[in-house]
């Protein structure tokens, strides 16, 4: 079955409207339907700011990056990153065509 996969970066201690952001992501993903997502930990990395982050940093303590994925159907996907944008959330994401199914 052809789906979409979305994935989001962020920063571990970033926020939206007081909720850490990655944990609001899959929220609002849960409450649209989304059928799943997950959150992982990057243990170094860089961004558009070109500012590196590494778990090895103490005064970055909070700064490294994650990753929030979700693979759901074109449809979802397009309403999920409305929603989105309503919310004027500040946030890279990549968005690409996946095959994906159940064994």
């Amino acid at each position: 079955m052809q789906n979409v996969y979305l994935k989001f970066y962020a920063t571990e201690k970033q926020r939206h409207n007081g909720t850490l952001l990655h944990e609001w992501l899959l929220e609002e993903a849960r409450k649209l339907g989304v059928p799943g997502g997950s959150v992982f930990r990057a243990i170094a990395g860089f961004g558009r700011h070109g500012r590196l982050h590494d778990e090895s940093f103490f005064e970055l303590a909070g700064e490294l990056p994650v990753q929030v994925e979700f693979v759901l159907d074109g449809v979802l996907a397009d309403k999920f990153l409305e929603a989105l944008r309503t919310h004027k959330v500040n946030l890279f994401y990549v968005r690409y065509v996946v095959e994906s199914g159940v064994l």
